[in-house]
């Protein structure tokens, strides 16, 4: 399929710039205008829609890295730079007419802080256009703190967040809600949390589209720091790392574990779990090795074994591997790593981001 696409792409510009060419030649003046200065009208898309229909033909004022362009206008010909931004794309020779060039705005052409100018210099100067550039669909990474609520401020982490959009993600039975965006960067935005915003994803949109958030407002079992009595006591011999390389948050657990060696936390209760289908935990480990996830006092019983790399991994655990699901009682780890001759061996664990997982609607 995907060769069957780049070939369609191919004959649906190949088409289009035979249609300029077809009137370009039939122009009486064009000889003229070549040699003019040279002045830009309109940029129309080219190609096709992620659906596998062609895109409307019609003037835009906005463009999309690695997509394909038309820039309409006279005195074009003699064209030897393009720019976006101020961000040069490459376009063929063949490409262009008096009227008209067939161009790939390049992948790398800036979005933030720029000129929104598309520029068009030729061999008898130079014609701008007032032009925008798109930035990708923002990503999400992480939010924190995750249990937040009405009043206090989230900080969200990730990418391309361009004057972004943040509200409480639309459910079936639930409009989006808009959130307040306190400050912004293109890799973080704090927001400001509204009323009945508990087990609501955040969205975050952007001129190009919209992501949501892997996690729920309120689903956290430990973040930064441990809900519902669910604590890991001193006793384990842990330690809390702030050195910003958690996997949510600001800060994760870590732990080196002998053979067989585990982490524990207190006996508590907690049985709100109508709006749950499982857990989630993030792991990694200093070499690649097993733990074993013990729920609820459950360290003989088929417990789930987790194979862990040296890189964070997000673990979802429904209710259906797990025992006693009517509460959660205690959250246990245990170092289950092996070597070849299957004896247990020392390893360190990072654990971080553990808690619920909503039910899908």
């Amino acid at each position: 399929m995907k060769k069957i696409r780049i070939v369609s792409l191919a004959v649906c510009i190949m088409w289009v710039l035979s249609l300029i060419l077809i009137s370009s030649c039939s122009s009486d003046d064009s000889t003229s205008s070549s040699s003019g200065a040279p002045a830009i009208e309109s940029v129309k898309p080219s190609g096709y829609e992620t659906d596998g229909s062609l895109k409307p033909f019609e003037p835009v004022t906005i463009g999309y890295p690695k997509n394909y362009y038309i820039i309409h206008g006279k005195g074009l010909l003699t064209t030897t730079k393009v720019y976006f931004n101020d961000y040069e794309s490459y376009f063929q020779p063949s490409f262009v007419t008096d009227t008209d060039i067939v161009i790939l705005i390049d992948e790398n052409t800036p979005y933030a802080n720029a000129s929104n100018k598309l520029k068009v210099v030729t061999e008898n100067g130079t014609a701008e256009f007032d032009f925008v550039i798109a930035p990708p669909v923002p990503t999400v990474s992480q939010f924190y703190p995750v249990n937040a609520t009405a009043g206090q401020e989230i900080t969200i982490t990730g990418k391309y967040f361009l004057n972004p959009v943040v509200t409480l993600a639309k459910t079936k039975t639930l409009p989006a809600v808009p959130v307040t965006v306190v400050s912004s960067t293109l890799e973080k935005i704090v927001i400001k949390v509204p009323e009945n915003a508990d087990l609501r994803y955040l969205s975050v949109a952007n001129l190009s589209g919209e992501t949501n958030s892997g996690y729920a407002i309120g689903t956290a079992i430990f973040d930064d720091v441990s809900y519902y009595g669910l604590t890991f006591p001193s006793w384990n011999n842990f330690n809390f790392v702030t050195n910003g390389t958690a996997e949510q948050g600001l800060t994760h657990i870590e732990k080196k574990m002998d053979a067989w060696g585990n982490l524990q936390s207190d006996w508590s209760w907690y049985d709100q779990l109508t709006p749950f289908s499982g857990l989630r935990l993030a792991i990694k480990a200093k070499v690649p090795g097993k733990i074993g996830f013990i729920f609820n006092g459950n360290w003989e019983n088929n417990p789930p074994i987790l194979d862990v790399t040296t890189e964070w991994k997000v673990f979802y655990l429904p209710w259906s591997v797990l025992t006693n699901t009517d509460r959660v009682q205690n959250i246990s780890f245990q170092n289950r790593t092996t070597n070849d001759k299957g004896d247990g061996v020392e390893n360190t664990f990072s654990i971080d981001n553990i808690g619920f997982v909503l039910k899908a609607e």
